[in-house]
């Protein structure tokens, strides 16, 4: 199938669907005329979270443990996988189960964010700049002290200050001339922030000891997390009176 012919199946689909609503009730279901295209449609979401995830054929096949040549046909829909597989892949290309009833296909949303891709860079570029001179003047470093340390010239440093795209490397040695960290540039406030934010909090969660990470993930002790942050936004002088009073609770 051609890649004109994958994206055709959607909307093809999706017309007869909305059509078959419609339709008189005396004209009969054709049955067969929908399951193939339903495993059409199924076979052009499977393809595009394979290529959503970067992932091979020979991958996928190997993943659900089938051949090479059952799994191509899932995607072209002449043969249907059961929900347990469907399971596996989702896991494997990390969508969820439910992108394989849709309609929707990553491709087609993707290309209707590209604006806003480009528009997203250009701010965080322009924003890494602003923030990068104003630590570079709380620190009072000069621009000329800032080019002897990382090697740079003023003229570049002073091109990345204004918004142009600074390297990963290069912008790790800048932090560190400005004393700060590269997670003092880490977006937090919109949708790509906090995702990356759950992300690194995710992967504290996960570093905890077991009897800490079972604990908090206990429904019952909610209420106990939510004492200890009541407790934690306390003034000093609060947590230490409170501190006493426990302590002479239990002597």
């Amino acid at each position: 199938m051609t890649e004109k012919g994958f994206k055709d199946v959607s909307a093809r689909f999706k017309k007869k669907t909305e059509t078959s609503t419609t339709a008189r009730q005396d004209k009969p279901m054709d049955f067969a005329e929908s399951y193939r295209l339903r495993g059409k449609m199924l076979g052009v979401l499977l393809r595009d979270a394979r290529l959503q995830a970067a992932r091979t054929i020979e991958a996928c096949a190997h993943h659900v443990r089938i051949s090479l040549e059952e799994y191509e046909s899932w995607e072209y829909g002449d043969a249907v996988p059961s929900l347990p597989q469907l399971e596996l892949l989702a896991y494997f290309l990390d969508v969820p189960v439910s992108h394989f009833w849709g309609f929707e296909t990553f491709e087609s949303s993707q290309e209707s964010h590209v604006d806003f891709q480009l528009e997203y860079l250009a701010l965080r570029n322009r924003m890494i700049g602003v923030m990068l001179r104003q630590a570079r003047e709380e620190a009072g470093v000069t621009l000329e002290v800032l080019s002897a340390d990382s090697g740079l010239p003023v003229e570049q440093i002073t091109a990345y200050e204004l918004g142009e795209a600074i390297p990963m490397h290069e912008l790790r040695v800048l932090a560190n001339g400005v004393q700060k960290n590269v997670s003092y540039f880490l977006e937090s406030s919109d949708h790509v922030g906090k995702w990356l934010t759950m992300r690194e909090e995710w992967d504290y969660f996960v570093s905890m000891s077991d009897d800490l990470r079972e604990f908090t993930a206990n429904p019952r002790h909610i209420g106990y997390l939510q004492l200890a942050i009541a407790f934690s936004r306390l003034p000093n002088d609060a947590q230490r009176q409170v501190a006493e009073s426990m302590l002479e609770i239990t002597m």
